[in-house]
């Protein structure tokens, strides 16, 4: 197997001066993989998946991304290219009038032409079931659509790695087997946040279990 593509090693991060939510996080994701996050409230998943990608600075360890060491800002901006992270609360991504604004957005950021950005919207939201609703009020869509555009505004991106904050909270059922059905199908490596062992089983290769008793330390592989 060859080098991880991300690789948290000794991580610690607390916010302001309380106690640390990681600490000495150890955590590796390989080509291909799905990884799985699980554990209490508070035991710094979402934290995890923010250090990755630069929006929270550890205050200990090394953050190890796409085959070297990230520090700064500028280190940062490759791996958001690269790693994409789909929120927890689709709201908090999708802020354009009309869906294909929003899946737009990303791949107009990157520099591609406008009639490439279409075009890679138009796949994303293919790939995620949702061709024909390019021109759909976004902030009219069920909470299930809107969790699906906001994949879509990620894969338009075309990312290796996908970074998914509980992916499927506050939907029913259905809509939770949809996206996982969705997820299922895709070719990136991924970390996925999740409460739901059994939405988790099914999608990831392993988990690792954030001890929160032990505040953010991983406690191993599930």
């Amino acid at each position: 197997m060859g080098e991880p593509l991300i690789r948290l090693q000794g991580v610690t991060f607390a916010y302001g001066a309380g106690e640390p939510v990681l600490r000495g996080l150890n955590l590796e994701l390989s080509a291909g993989e799905r990884l799985g996050l699980v554990g209490p409230n508070g035991c710094g998943k979402t934290t995890c998946l923010h250090v990755i990608v630069g929006l929270l600075r550890p205050q200990a360890g090394t953050v190890w991304a796409f085959g070297r060491v990230r520090v700064r800002e500028r280190d940062f901006l490759e791996v958001r290219a690269r790693a994409g992270l789909v929120f927890q609360n689709p709201d908090d991504q999708l802020f354009c009038p009309t869906v294909l604004e929003d899946v737009a957005f990303g791949p107009l950021n990157l520099g591609r032409s406008r009639d490439e950005a279409r075009r890679l919207a138009a796949q994303a939201l293919a790939t995620v079931g949702l061709s024909g609703f390019e021109e759909r009020i976004t902030y009219r869509l069920s909470g299930g659509e809107k969790r699906l555009v906001a994949l879509a505004t990620v894969l338009a991106m075309e990312p290796q790695v996908l970074l998914l904050d509980e992916p499927t909270n506050g939907l029913d059922e259905a809509s939770g087997e949809r996206i996982r059905r969705v997820l299922a199908e895709l070719p990136q490596a991924m970390i996925v946040v999740s409460h739901q062992r059994d939405f988790l089983a099914p999608l990831v290769h392993r988990t690792h279990v954030m001890a929160g008793e032990r505040r953010g330390l991983v406690s191993g592989d599930g």
